[in-house]
């Protein structure tokens, strides 16, 4: 399962920096708007401590993690949606991500140009956030004209027509579609019209190097933000990230823990971006290799199996599932079993975090 994360913001707020850092390659982080044009793309690994343990006590030939995709979009800027800027290329690229990571420029530094002269966090997520409805209204507005017509000759498309309405009035009092859509209907609506405020977002406080240790005002204002929009929040400073992953990995947390960081702001906004798409992971462990899966919250067995093989899905039997924690505790699947903490589990098992599976089957 491969979903994206689109990193966006205005120009000049440190998203190529933090796209440098995350996937350690070498896009243009130039002083000037649009040096992203096309969307870069990296695929990274996502933290997970466990697999080196359980490689560990199964003496794995190869350990594989689970991964997530992060998309480095070019610079927004005010009249984005009517195609100012490279408007119409930004929202289109936004519409094929999964969920959205917004940058935030919440540091002052006078040899950073900032597009609208100062930084001013609050009015930087406005501007994106505007720009963001008013695409998404032009595009309800477009499928409510349609549905109108319809309902005239079909009445039973009524109550599409009056959810589309519920969605445009959000959004025209400025609510994100995410916020608005509630039932069944808004939500399947959304989702077919890909509203890019209905997709769900992650605030990435960028600050300096002080602002780690010492929160400002800016930040306080950003997660403030978030807890209203029921979004999530995490502070970094992408400059320090990207020096961090241009050293081995032995000095970068040597560093990171002179500085007093205790978790990178990379794996905060891996494992956020994780949560964000509503994803959880499970194990499986051999002699062969240790490997992470990805799976959506709520994934059966036998769907959960579809993700290692087809086959494995078809021919599903039942799945021998030990909790990490006792693998861990414990050093054996022998000693799991002996303590009577394997458990056989049926077609209507919903995998659990951290499921150390073995899956029986038969094609």
């Amino acid at each position: 399962m491969s979903l994206a994360c689109g990193i966006v913001g205005l120009p000049n707020v440190g998203k190529s920096t933090l796209f440098n850092a995350i996937t350690r390659s070498a896009v243009q982080a130039a002083n000037y708007p649009f040096t992203t044009i096309d969307p870069n793309v990296g695929i990274v690994p996502v933290p997970d401590p466990r697999l080196a343990v359980l490689a560990g006590i199964f003496a794995s030939k190869q350990v594989v993690p689970s991964t997530t995709t992060f998309v480095d979009i070019a610079g927004l800027v005010r009249g984005a949606s009517k195609g100012e800027g490279l408007g119409n290329a930004f929202l289109s690229h936004i519409r094929e991500v999964d969920a959205i990571a917004m940058v935030v420029r919440c540091f002052e530094d006078k040899n950073v140009v900032h597009v609208e002269e100062q930084p001013d966090a609050l009015r930087d997520i406005d501007i994106i956030s505007v720009e963001l409805a008013l695409a998404d209204l032009s595009t309800v507005d477009k499928r409510l004209e349609k549905s109108r017509v319809r309902a005239k000759a079909e009445p039973k498309l009524q109550k599409e027509v009056d959810a589309l309405e519920q969605l445009r009035a959000g959004l025209d009092a400025g609510k994100p579609a995410r916020l608005i859509a509630r039932d069944e209907l808004t939500l399947s609506l959304s989702k077919e019209l890909s509203l890019l405020t209905a997709k769900p977002l992650l605030y990435v406080a960028n600050v300096d190097e002080a602002g780690l240790t010492t929160p400002s005002p800016q930040v306080a204002a950003v997660r403030e933000r978030a807890a209203m929009e029921q979004a999530e929040c995490i502070v970094v400073c992408a400059k320090l990230e990207a020096e961090l992953a241009a050293l081995p990995a032995d000095e970068a947390a040597a560093y990171a823990k002179e500085l007093g960081v205790e978790q990178s702001g990379l794996d905060q906004l891996i494992l956020g971006s994780y949560r964000l798409l509503n994803l959880m992971t499970f194990l499986t462990a051999g002699e062969k290799e240790t490997r992470a899966w990805t799976i959506q919250r709520g994934t059966k067995a036998p769907q959960a199996a579809g993700q290692i093989h087809s086959d494995i899905e078809r021919g599903f039997i039942r799945a021998e599932i030990a909790s990490y924690d006792d693998l861990a505790r414990l050093r054996s699947l022998v000693a799991v079993r002996d303590a009577g903490l394997l458990r056989s589990e049926g077609r209507d098992y919903v995998m659990q975090e951290g499921d150390v599976v073995n899956f029986k089957f038969n094609v």
